[in-house]
């Protein structure tokens, strides 16, 4: 049963104790002191990121729900932290175990399957792009496996914490703001779903990418990165179609060098400013014509046309199978700076195409 609102069972402990001591003791308690609470720094951060939205076009409302509560996610930091640097080894992994493990019979199967299920659409897109479907395919399934894991990180989460830890502050809080972005665009926040790092959706694409590049190619009005197919391969042949793919020619051909071959003659003497150590291990630019007269010899598909520009890569070293790449190979690049990831993309795509 409730207590009488004039009862002291409802007085705090210490006004209780209070009440019960002398007057001349109450005089000289001292007043209890104030608590000054403690600032989040994580917090203070997102108020001046909430500024900074709002300055670029970002709802309130939408900043003020997203932010209500959020809070670290010190996985991700650790995760980024452990992100390579610039090693000053001059070594460089084997691809062949990658290959093996990336371009695989179960993934070239699957790309297969999907290739077929999805000629019609992808025969479209080609059409009014040039980009080729195995390279949509390709993309597709070296991202997320054709869909079937496109990562459980909020997105949100992920690219608060990620900017507020100042590592790549810039990148991170720009990603930050597109997400929000694309919450005022109508895309709901239980969908963005993703990578730690802040891709998501079948093409594991940046916020900043969606907004500039995703396609709906369905004709529902939006586009659906995460459940449409038809939007996910579009949105793909988007992205090659801005990093300036060439349609008709091929990404690379596997080639032969013969022995006694002179390296020093094709070195790269330029340095990128982009993924230098990605570059480095490309040969300088020759015309297929070029490499044809140095003695190198196709593995099985066909050299480009001989005033093709192509340059050489060994990847498992001299005596291993290595590739002419042309300059759709650095548009692959562009959409994941690895070589490794390049080639496969690439392997996936002649596999899966058959």
């Amino acid at each position: 049963m409730p207590k009488p609102l004039g009862s002291t069972a409802f007085l705090p402990l210490a006004l209780l104790a209070a009440s019960s001591m002398p007057a001349s003791a109450q005089d000289l308690a001292p007043p209890p002191a104030e608590v000054t609470p403690v600032a989040d720094p994580f917090r203070q951060y997102l108020d001046q990121v909430q500024q900074r939205a709002i300055a670029q076009g970002v709802s309130p409302a939408t900043i003020a729900r997203e932010f209500a509560g959020l809070t670290l996610n010190q996985r991700v930091i650790d995760l980024d932290r452990r992100q390579p640097g610039n090693p000053q080894s001059t070594s460089f992994s084997p691809f062949a175990p990658y290959q093996a493990d990336h371009v695989d019979a179960a993934r070239i199967g699957r790309g297969r399957t999907v290739y077929q299920a999805q000629r019609a659409r992808l025969a479209s897109i080609e059409r009014d792009t040039g980009v080729p479907e195995s390279i949509m395919v390709a993309i597709w399934g070296h991202e997320t496996n054709y869909g079937s894991y496109t990562g459980n990180f909020d997105l949100i989460r992920s690219l608060a914490s990620l900017a507020f830890d100042g590592r790549r502050r810039s990148l991170f809080e720009g990603e930050l703001i597109a997400a929000l972005k694309m919450i005022d665009r109508g895309v709901p926040r239980s969908q963005l779903k993703g990578s730690w790092a802040g891709a998501t959706g079948n093409p594991q694409f940046l916020p900043s990418i969606y907004l500039r590049l995703s396609r709906d190619g369905d004709g529902d009005g939006r586009a659906d990165i995460w459940t449409s197919d038809a939007d996910t391969l579009a949105s793909i042949a988007a992205y090659f179609v801005d990093a300036g793919w060439r349609p008709g020619q091929p990404w690379g051909v596997a080639v032969g060098v013969p022995a006694g071959f002179d390296r020093s003659a094709i070195r790269n003497r330029l340095v990128s400013p982009r993924c230098p150590r990605v570059f480095e291990r490309h040969s300088g630019w020759r015309s297929v014509a070029e490499w044809r007269a140095l003695g190198i010899a196709p593995l099985g598909r066909a050299l480009p046309a001989d005033d093709v520009q192509a340059t050489l890569i060994e990847p498992d070293g001299p005596g291993a199978t290595a590739y002419l790449l042309t300059g759709n190979y650095r548009v692959i690049l562009d959409y994941n700076c690895s070589n490794f990831y390049a080639l496969s993309v690439g392997l996936l795509a002649d596999a899966v195409a058959g």
